[in-house]
């Protein structure tokens, strides 16, 4: 909630039409309160931070020119979005964002007319944006739209697909390269200002446009033209390569200076074609502990504004991504073919210790998971052990490769793969529910799911020492505290572990980190309770004793029900002609929306007291069946 003695300005805005009813000079003492709000806000809950405070200018200039909802402004991954939302009618519902029934942590169609499209992952923004602009043209429509995309979603190749796209075409379409970079920012100032206004103003789009089509009736003058624009061009401006995609390039100009925005804006907007805006900003801008380090404060939880302190939650267990960052510099130390691969997420997947101190085999490909795939298979052609550190969902974007390039060569590819199961704050586009689903059905995989921290490190020791591609899906968090094993141990390929056995006649099959649920249900039933830890190759010798000797099995799995480890359990069950009742538990057919960890498995039936009740519900109608057969019999 806000304050309107704090925020009086910001107070009297509640959609766009409201920004736009302001004296433009009022525009930077807006700028201001919109982001002390930001930092007011987010450090009661935490939330993405560093990347909103830099966008606070642009989001202003863009609703303040632009005529949105009309016009269309799609926003790239969406941690620059928090702006927008404050300024599209969400003020007062920012301090839920990210919790379960609060605000999307992403533009979301849903949420907003203004969220002209859902995002999550990156790149996505100028496909998008592109297929609006085509379809206003189709349509007959003057509407504008405008796509934004940070400099570290460039790096993705779907960003330059749509590109080469948009840039053989006549549709109008901006896009603005939101550039944080610090290593850039001498470029902005003054100069770089007047040259953005220059070329965006119309008198040189019209010399330039007509000054072409009189050139183009004489070659060789116009080839000399056309040279000596390029040469001024990559002289005083880095535009050339977007210039050659088929874009007219404006800039760079000062992010901050929302009054410049405006007015570069405004002629852009009346530009024909497509146009293409760098546009130079500072992630944590106006909060210095940002500033000084953007990553760490990316997306920071509950936080001291005056003295930048970070809130630590209640002291836990090392995370898993702790697990898997300490076992590679341990497994590097042993074995020099070790190499290290992540698509942009050294911090998230814990490689900062393996980047420092094995600097050489250390490969961020940045946001470019296809890459990060074919470049694991190039690797171990040629020998290497490739360790390719990736989150689930991340790696759905690269299926392509990890079943043309790694799977079907059969080369000893490692997918430590992350945030497997309920990821909580980041939402659906984050959830990692699918990944055995997608996995399971492709060969030569072999697929583990660890129930432990322990088990997590020796899994991904077993991953190294097979010769074909191995994966190993570990969760988001902490384990359930296992104390580790110094020495490396392969686990037997394609066994599990009975860890309790039961005299009621039920069984629990429980894949990774369901197996502390399990057991817990395992008691209070006297079930039997099994680790299955591979998912490909199944146990299938223990599936088939288990269905002999049990009258009801049940699958716990935190991944989608459908085509998940339950369903190779089935697909065992019915090949061998067995006919035990089956419950398969996962995660429901339906996207799982944000909040915390514990909500979004509630919300899946997966947390404990869920599990428990669906489990004894169900084994009490197998019970009461079996004695009305009996009866009657």
């Amino acid at each position: 909630m806000s304050d309107s003695n704090t925020y009086p300005l910001l107070e009297t805005i509640d959609s766009p039409a409201d920004l736009r009813k302001l004296p433009e000079t009022r525009l930077p003492a807006l700028a201001k309160e919109l982001r002390q709000f930001l930092i007011q806000t987010v450090s009661t809950r935490g939330g993405h931070f560093a990347a909103g405070l830099g966008t606070v200018e642009l989001t202003i200039a863009l609703h303040y020119v632009f005529d949105t909802p009309h016009d269309r402004l799609v926003w790239d991954v969406g941690h620059q979005a928090y702006p927008h939302k404050v300024l599209t009618g969400r003020r007062d519902r920012l301090h839920t964002i990210k919790q379960h029934g609060g605000l999307a942590p992403f533009p979301n169609r849903a949420e907003s007319e203004y969220d002209t499209f859902g995002v999550g992952h990156s790149s996505t923004s100028i496909s998008a944006a592109l297929g609006m602009a085509i379809a206003a043209a189709h349509q007959g429509s003057e509407r504008r739209v405008v796509a934004v995309i940070g400099d570290g979603a460039m790096t993705a190749g779907m960003a330059f697909e749509a590109l080469n796209h948009a840039g053989s075409l006549p549709t109008d379409l901006l896009v603005i390269l939101n550039d944080n970079d610090m290593s850039i920012s001498e470029n902005v100032g003054a100069l770089s200002n007047y040259f953005a206004s220059a070329l965006s103003g119309r008198l040189y789009a019209h010399l330039r446009e007509g000054g072409k089509k009189v050139l183009r009736q004489m070659p060789t003058v116009w080839e000399l033209a056309r040279r000596s624009e390029e040469h001024l061009k990559g002289m005083v401006l880095p535009g050339t390569l977007f210039e050659e995609l088929g874009f007219n390039y404006i800039g760079p100009l000062d992010g901050h200076d929302v009054r410049a925005l405006v007015g570069t804006l405004r002629n852009v907007r009346k530009l024909r074609g497509p146009q293409f805006l760098h546009v130079v900003t500072r992630k944590g801008k106006g909060y210095a502990p940002a500033e000084a380090d953007p990553i760490k404060w990316h997306g920071p939880g509950p936080f001291d504004p005056a003295s930048g302190t970070i809130f630590k939650g209640a002291p836990s267990g090392p995370a898993y991504s702790k697990i898997f960052g300490q076992w590679l510099c341990e497994i590097a130390e042993q074995d020099p073919r070790i190499i290290g691969i992540t698509p942009a997420m050294r911090e998230g997947s814990d490689l900062v210790e393996f980047s420092k101190r094995f600097p050489d085999r250390y490969f961020d490909v940045a946001i470019a998971e296809q890459h990060a795939v074919t470049l694991a298979a190039g690797l171990a052609a040629e020998g290497l052990r490739p360790v390719v550190a990736i989150y689930s969902t991340f790696l759905q974007r690269a299926y392509d490769q990890l079943i043309h390039d790694v799977a079907l060569q059969n080369l000893p590819v490692v997918f430590a793969i992350d945030r497997a199961g309920l990821v909580g704050s980041d939402g659906a586009t984050h959830q990692g529910s699918y990944d055995l689903s997608y996995l399971r059905c492709v060969p030569n995989m072999l697929i583990m799911a660890p129930a432990d921290e322990n088990e997590c490190r020796q899994m991904l020791y077993t991953a190294t020492t097979v010769d074909g591609p191995a994966a190993v899906r570990y969760p988001r968090g902490s384990g359930p505290g296992v104390a580790l094993e110094k020495e490396f141990n392969a686990l037997p390929i394609g066994k599990a572990q009975i860890r309790r056995e039961g005299r009621s006649g039920l069984a629990l099959l429980a894949f990774g980190p369901m197996l502390e649920s399990a057991l817990r249900i395992g008691e209070r039933l006297d079930a039997t309770v099994v680790n299955m830890r591979f998912v490909k190759p199944l146990d299938e010798s223990l599936v088939i004793e288990l269905a002999a000797r049990h009258r009801a099995l049940v699958t716990l799995e935190e991944n989608s029900v459908a085509g998940g480890a339950g369903s190779a359990i089935a697909e065992v069950l019915c090949a061998e002609g067995l006919t035990p009742s089956l419950l398969q538990i996962g995660i429901p057919d339906r996207f799982i929306e944000h909040g915390s960890r514990e909500s979004c498995l509630a919300a899946a039936g997966l947390d404990t007291a869920s599990l428990t009740a669906t489990v004894e519900h169900w084994w009490g109608l197998q019970v009461r069946d079996r004695i009305r057969s009996v009866g009657s019999a």
